[in-house]
């Protein structure tokens, strides 16, 4: 096995569940947490580069951020244009577990960079400067993201 063949391997086997974890907390959504993970995958090993990268699963999140922002700038251009194409189709949702379906709605009132920021410091663990460095923005900006991110979710749970 090649270099890269075996860096896939290990990332995949070694740190594959966290990254799904990773990508589910971003999007709210199973099948499109995997489909995150494979095309940041396959996006981080399609091209050679030269020499090693570094922190391989940080480069690889910050790749599934990237594809998630984007997928969330396409669905408000198509949320436009969506009611010039006929009329809205309606979808009963289960709602057996309220408190989970709660947090998960709470979690996707907020933007992107609120969500990932919220998401990198308190369920992956990481310092303000690591979060900084994935989202390539200031260690300021993230303390932001987290003060506002926090605001919205207890304003959108009702916590006193």
């Amino acid at each position: 096995m090649g270099g890269w063949e075996r860096m896939l391997t290990d990332l995949v086997v070694g740190r594959g569940v966290s990254l799904k974890r990773y990508a589910y907390l971003l999007c709210g959504d199973e099948a499109e947490a995997d489909d995150l993970v494979q095309d940041a995958l396959l996006r981080t090993f399609t091209y050679p580069r030269r020499g090693d990268i570094d922190d391989l699963e940080r480069y690889v999140r910050k790749v599934i951020f990237n594809r998630h922002v984007d997928q969330v700038r396409r669905r408000k251009v198509w949320a436009r244009l969506k009611p010039l194409l006929g009329t809205p189709v309606l979808v009963a949702e289960d709602l057996s577990v309220v408190t989970r379906a709660d947090v998960r709605t709470a979690l996707l009132s907020l933007s992107p960079r609120q969500r990932a920021c919220l998401i990198l410091r308190y369920y992956v663990d990481l310092p303000l400067a690591a979060i900084a460095e994935i989202l390539e923005c200031s260690s300021g900006a993230v303390k932001r993201h987290l003060h506002d991110g926090r605001s919205r979710l207890q304003d959108a749970m009702d916590v006193t």
